[in-house]
């Protein structure tokens, strides 16, 4: 079972940032999941939020700022404990770093309340800039950016993501729209519905694992995956469960 970390070493750094990133790698994490929205200048950049308040010290929407405007923002601002700053970097960033790295990256494509233009043709093209195709994997709540990446990079693998009461019959859904993953929260999940997975061959990577119970739950079920905040506590659990 793979540990991916959720937006980095999320539990402990500033989330979506490169700090948490390293962090990760460090903790042992398998993955790194990440958010990706594009500036006012159309540059691919690496935050959650469509706005920027929850997590820096700015106000405002992602699409309204220019990247150089946008840099100038404190990612850090729930970790002032930890760094004194850190800026929202780039996709481009990212993937310069991580082509340096063994390990692979869940990029969710944030277009399920403001749709950007071109992003996931912009996002493929810094992936396929760095040669990272065989080390990616797509996921978002809007399918229809999954169809669009399908079409323009079918060799990369995407992940339908599902929140809310999560989706009846699954793993159908997933293989008759050409996706190999199914990325569920975890509440959403029983039995039937990761038989159903398993049925069709589809992969199942759930979001977000923090707590013991779940982690032993996904394990017993066989699932490939599990996006958590605290990427070495998982991966402490797993290393011990393959002895």
């Amino acid at each position: 079972m793979k540990v991916i970390a959720h937006r980095g070493y999320s539990g402990r750094y500033p989330e979506n940032t490169m700090l948490a990133f390293r962090k990760a790698v460090e903790a042992g994490s398998d993955g790194i999941e990440l958010d990706v929205q594009t500036t006012k200048d159309g540059v691919v950049v690496v935050i959650h939020d469509e706005k920027v308040d929850r997590t820096t010290d700015g106000t405002g929407s992602v699409k309204d700022y220019t990247f150089e405007e946008l840099r100038k923002l404190n990612a850090a601002k729930l970790f002032p404990h930890v760094t004194d700053f850190e800026p929202i970097p780039s996709l481009e960033e990212y993937c310069a770093w991580m082509a340096q790295t063994d390990i692979f990256t869940n990029i969710e494509i944030k277009t399920g309340v403001y749709y950007y233009e071109d992003i996931e043709k912009k996002t493929i093209d810094i992936v396929r800039k760095y040669g990272l195709e065989d080390r990616i994997l797509f996921s978002s709540f809007n399918l229809m950016s999954l169809v669009k990446v399908k079409k323009l990079a079918p060799e990369i693998p995407c992940g339908a993501l599902m929140g809310g009461n999560g989706l009846g019959n699954a793993g159908y859904c997933c293989k008759s729209s050409g996706f190999e993953y199914y990325h569920p929260g975890y509440k959403t999940l029983n039995e039937e519905i990761i038989e159903n997975c398993k049925t069709h061959g589809i992969k199942l990577n759930v979001w977000t694992v923090n707590d013991m119970a779940e982690l032993e739950q996904l394990y017993l079920w066989g699932c490939n995956g599990v996006i958590t905040n605290f990427p070495e506590v998982c991966k402490a659990y797993v290393k011990h469960k393959s002895n």
